[in-house]
């Protein structure tokens, strides 16, 4: 790596936040802009530089935020725009940058734009979206995430037409092949990155081209329409016109969503010639505990280790030369990542929680946690279908209720699928609402908070999730090789054990991690070393001379240092 090659985006740790379930001040129920300022030396005592804030424009609120109707006001649930300055200079101050999300694919139904559009056929907003005049008769089929009958085209009467909505019914696309569209989202975000914010992260980045004659879905995709979303004809072109018209102009970060993009297409999106995106998230590792193309269900028989290797092994190796790759094991879209990757059962919860925690603060590619992780907050486990708040899982039980499909099954599904698993408000103590709120919060707490799963307890505790966590972070930022090094897999087959080096000029780090209940030994013949200086460990695990074989208790994660 030659030194121009670094860049803060590569050595920086983000921390995601949902603000809904952060920190409420305003004694509605709801976190707000202003409980994320008031959080802001604990958000710093992490060690994270980049904080990635979920949606925070006005929205109706189908989606959580992710339907918004106007870009350039605050929610008026989390505050004003005075607030968002001051969370923003309080960030800025602690040396601390702010992503955000650009939500380009689709607006709300409520944004001015689509108002105008469906008024009348010959308005200067229709093309702004995608429509199609019932007089053609019924579009060909497109799936929608979020739709309770799957249809992707809702029937409009005021101008006899269907537009598209690959989400909600309330998120109508964007048609960015109408220049006048992009011109928009580029001065949207001019708009934020002239206020101080740092990058985008940005949502189903992939979809936003499509093919406007809108064909029979391609015999090639079969059911799966995810990769034909997110392989329109004109993608790349918007791609890179974005960043030559904006995201150059400024030192900013850019990560794109990306379901449906392929190991085989990853550089055609962030190959630093090809000026589009930084990096963007793949949903290779998503997948792998779901049933085939069925997202949001889990598969019968449990993941294996050595899928899990094999996901993150063939990923890094698509960025070894170039571009940039991201690491993370949960967001605001999926379970929580100790109860899916890890253990969060009494016994095991603290080891597990710290192993993942090692491992994505010592691969390639920037690591993103999500608020509550460094915690061990866990997945909520609601037992009854009330309880949740998602639109996907709402609806999903409305179209599930003729298939066959038993209430009790749902739920167990959901317990260890709903995105409101990752939802749940942050626990920063024992009492009653969690410290989260002085009323009752918009979605339940996860009851474990009083159970010592909360920022207030850790903080106490040397040995705690929450302290091992800051001495991770602070391990990856003293070791420049742990950012920029190569990755070598070592025990390819073992279904237990996780270990790999990372090698940057002299120095080498070896990484052993025990994805399991059982106490093993791992045995590293690969490569030499004289020394194995041990740098940090979830157990007590010590420095080794000499000696190949590692003893390695349930979960345990260690980090040396090869000499």
């Amino acid at each position: 790596m030659k030194l121009t090659d670094r860049q803060w985006w590569k050595e920086g740790i983000v921390y995601q936040i949902y603000p809904r379930s952060f920190q409420d001040t305003s004694g509605n129920g709801v976190g707000d802009l202003n409980g994320i300022t008031k959080r802001l030396d604990y958000i710093k005592s992490l060690g994270v530089d980049i904080v990635w804030l979920c949606p925070v424009y006005q929205s109706p609120n189908d989606d959580n935020g992710y339907d918004i109707s106007d870009y350039r006001r605050i929610m008026d649930e989390f505050g004003t725009m005075e607030d968002f300055h001051a969370l923003l200079q309080g960030m800025k101050s602690r040396g601390i940058k702010l992503v955000m999300d650009l939500v380009a694919n689709h607006t709300s139904d409520e944004h001015h734009w689509f108002k105008e559009s469906r008024k009348s056929r010959d308005n200067p907003y229709r093309d702004y979206y995608h429509w199609w005049p019932a007089e053609k008769g019924t579009p060909p089929k497109r799936w929608s995430y979020f739709d309770v009958d799957a249809n992707a085209w809702k029937y409009d009467k005021t101008t006899d037409a269907y537009y598209l909505h690959y989400f909600s019914v309330k998120q109508p696309d964007l048609k960015w092949e109408n220049p006048k569209v992009r011109k928009e989202i580029y001065d949207i975000l001019r708009f934020w990155f002239d206020k101080g914010v740092d990058g985008f992260r940005m949502d189903v980045i992939p979809f936003i081209s499509k093919d406007t004659t809108y064909p029979e879905l391609p015999q090639e995709f079969g059911g799966n329409f995810i990769p034909f979303y997110s392989n329109g004809p004109r993608l790349h072109e918007f791609l890179n016109e974005m960043n030559t018209e904006v995201l150059s102009k400024y030192d900013v970060m850019s990560v794109g969503e990306a379901p449906g993009v392929s190991i085989t297409q990853a550089l055609d999106f962030v190959d630093e010639d090809r000026k589009e995106l930084n990096m963007f998230f793949h949903f290779d590792l998503m997948s792998l505990d779901r049933d085939g193309d069925e997202v949001f269900w889990m598969r019968k028989d449990p993941w294996k280790l050595t899928e899990f290797k094999e996901v993150h092994t063939k990923w890094d190796a698509v960025f070894a030369e170039k571009g940039w790759g991201s690491m993370y094991l949960s967001n605001h879209d999926f379970p929580r990542s100790v109860s899916r990757w890890g253990n969060d059962s009494k016994a095991h919860w603290h080891h597990s929680a710290t192993l993942l925690h090692t491992f994505l603060l010592t691969m390639r590619g920037t690591p993103y946690f999500y608020f509550g992780d460094e915690i061990g907050m866990t997945n909520a486990y609601f037992e009854h279908v009330e309880d949740y708040r998602d639109i996907n899982t709402l609806n999903r039980f409305e179209l599930l209720k003729d298939s066959g499909i038993s209430l009790e099954d749902f739920i167990a599904n959901e317990k260890k699928t709903a995105r409101d698993n990752a939802r749940t408000p942050m626990q920063w103590d024992s009492t009653e609402h969690a410290g989260f709120s002085n009323a009752t919060p918009w979605i339940k707490v996860t009851e474990n908070h009083k159970r010592g799963i909360n920022v207030a307890e850790q903080e106490k505790n040397a040995n705690s999730i929450l302290n091992y966590f800051r001495k991770a972070v602070q391990l990856r930022k003293s070791h420049l090789g742990l950012v920029y090094g190569s990755y070598h897999l070592l025990l390819k087959n073992h279904e237990q054990i996780y270990a790999y080096t990372r090698v940057y000029g002299d120095e080498r780090y070896l990484i052993l991690l025990n994805f399991s209940t059982e106490p093993v030994i791992a045995t590293i013949n690969e490569i030499s070393y004289t020394i194995a200086e041990l740098l940090l460990s979830n157990s007590n695990a010590k420095k080794q001379v000499g000696d190949s074989n590692f003893k390695l208790g349930p979960y345990e994660a260690s980090v040396y240092q090869l000499k």
